[in-house]
């Protein structure tokens, strides 16, 4: 066992004594010791029941033979965080969380780890902690929230952020704004839509690292108790068959993630959080083939924010495995790749059936025959940007207007709820990237509050920045190269006018090229917006946001 390097031997007297300090038994020291990576805590709503979970992985790893020890990893809410200084913190976390989990998990020799996280950069930080660290690991998390009910509709975190742009637009009035805060999210776990953190825990499931019912079981049912039990006993099976990451974490199983990624219509954040884990499994993972998988693979989801059903609808449905058994009937997966249940892909998904058509449409009819999710190229994004196609309207697809032009969150939401942005418009929130920002914010409160102010089908947003899982409409972001290393998004003037077009994967402002090389030669860097701490070294560290952001050695 690797944890005999610090319990087995003479000279491993005095780590002995540490362990009967800690109240470990003989018996105890003589069994596997499995690490569980707690993203508990009281200021995360997707986070605040992981005590329980915790709880029951603990009591499963007992049951199969093992010695658990609980350790902790960080967790930002993203919602809270929104729209302040605070959501520079909030992508960076995803390295310190890694990070972290590394230093602890080899300073105390862990035989395997059980990692719980729930939120959106816990669940690919501890991803990429499991492929750096390639011990035998599962994945069990906190569970989604379910769905919020106002006036009979169910609603979710978006629609909150929503009414804010409606209530500055004199539809909604102040009363009506709190009745919302008191009934769009009722209950813990992670926000009831096909966000990033619930893009993120289904995606789990299908890279072959957390068990059926993983991504969809509701926070607050009991049966995510039972799931957690099992994931704390099937550790022990993967230790003793010696299954690890980098077996299940391979170039087919990513290729599954992006082909489910398209017909669930996840988050423009899987963008991100795929090729970074990737890259921590060895594996190149070009965002540009997101493409030609999403050409062959139908979108079979409309989840909050694309429609109007939710996570708990989907578990219902079937959840994750049913919409993979949809997919396989086109031979649209990889059937054969390995996973923590120890058995293959094809194994698991195999007697899982689509209970509810409405909501996982048969692959005979789709909501459309290319898939959620599109990466876009053009002078103004000559290396990428991404748009969750899925949550665009049709009109949308094809948009053509004047920029508008901010240099950060801050200007553009000043002038949307102001009244200053007008149908047909572009807007451009620039020097917001992973080094620009530095830390790269969502925009969800730009992209709620066009959308409250009924301008989601006529306004257009482009960003070097990200977009929550929340938002919805032609939002584009993780435009690269980014403004602050001077990609042509720095280089976009007042009224220039930009061309869209999402179906033929293209992104243009239109001014020739001997303009674009003038404006070039004139453009000077920015000073760096913060010069101290964490954030400055992120920012010195950080690669391109279509490499994953990931933080390259100089």
């Amino acid at each position: 066992m690797k944890s005999d390097a610090v319990k087995k031997g003479a000279t491993q007297a005095p780590h002995r004594s540490l362990f009967n300090a800690l109240g470990l038994t003989k018996e105890e020291m003589n069994k596997p010791l499995i690490g569980i990576v707690s993203s508990y805590n009281e200021i995360v709503p997707g986070h605040m029941n992981l005590d329980k979970i915790v709880e029951a992985v603990k009591l499963g790893v007992a049951m199969a033979g093992g010695v658990p020890r609980v350790f902790p990893a960080i967790a930002v809410c993203d919602g809270i965080a929104m729209g302040h200084i605070g959501m520079k913190y909030s992508l960076v976390t995803r390295d310190l969380i890694a990070d972290s989990t590394e230093a602890m998990a080899l300073a105390h020799q862990f035989d395997a780890l059980v990692m719980v996280p729930n939120c959106d950069k816990n669940v690919p930080g501890l991803l990429m902690a499991a492929a750096r660290l390639n011990i035998p690991t599962i994945f069990v998390s906190g569970g989604p929230m379910l769905a919020g009910h106002v006036h009979g509709d169910k609603t979710s975190l978006s629609s909150m952020f929503e009414a804010v742009g409606a209530h500055a637009a004199g539809k909604m009035t102040e009363a009506e704004l709190d009745y919302y805060v008191e009934k769009v999210c009722p209950t813990c776990g992670s926000c009831s839509g096909m966000y990033t953190a619930n893009s993120m825990n289904c995606l789990t499931e299908v890279l072959g690292m957390g068990l059926q019912g993983n991504g969809t079981i509701p926070a607050v049912y009991s049966e995510r108790i039972r799931l957690a039990k099992h994931a704390g006993m099937k550790i022990m099976e993967l230790l003793e068959k010696d299954i690890r990451p980098r077996d299940i974490l391979t170039e087919k199983a990513f290729m599954n993630a992006l082909t489910v990624d398209m017909a669930l219509g996840c988050s423009t954040n899987s963008m991100l959080h795929l090729p970074a884990i990737a890259h921590e499994a060895g594996v190149d993972l070009n965002v540009d083939i997101a493409n030609s998988i999403s050409a062959k693979t139908p979108n079979l989801c409309h989840l909050a924010p694309a429609g109007h059903a939710y996570i708990e609808e989907l578990d219902e449905a079937g959840g994750v495995y049913a919409v993979m058994n949809e997919l396989s009937k086109k031979n649209l997966l990889n059937l054969d790749c390995m996973t923590v249940t120890g058995k293959t892909v094809g194994e698991n998904i195999a007697p899982v059936k689509n209970r509810n058509t409405d909501i996982i449409r048969p692959i005979e009819n789709p909501y459309s025959e290319t898939g959620g999710i599109a990466v876009l190229k053009g002078n103004l994004a000559p290396d990428s940007c991404v748009v969750k196609r899925s949550a665009v309207v049709p009109e949308m697809l094809q948009h053509e207007g004047p920029a508008r032009v901010f240099d950060c969150e801050e200007d553009a939401i000043a002038a949307i709820l102001g009244g200053k942005i007008v149908a047909g418009d572009v807007v451009v929130i620039r020097y917001e990237g992973p080094k620009g920002g530095p830390g790269m914010r969502e925009m969800l409160n730009p992209t709620s509050a066009i959308a409250g102010m009924g301008l989601g089908s006529t306004v257009a947003l482009i960003t070097d920045g990200r977009f929550s899982g929340a938002s919805r409409g032609a939002s584009i972001g993780h435009v690269c190269p980014e403004a602050a290393v001077g990609g042509p998004i720095a280089l976009v003037e007042e009224g220039d006018i930009i061309a869209i077009d999402i179906n033929a994967n293209t992104i243009n402002v239109k001014i020739s090229d001997e303009e674009m090389q003038a404006r070039r030669a004139k453009w000077q860097p920015r000073e760096p917006k913060i010069t101290t701490g964490y954030l400055a070294r992120y920012a010195s560290l950080v690669s391109a946001a279509c490499k994953g952001a990931v933080l390259e050695m100089k």
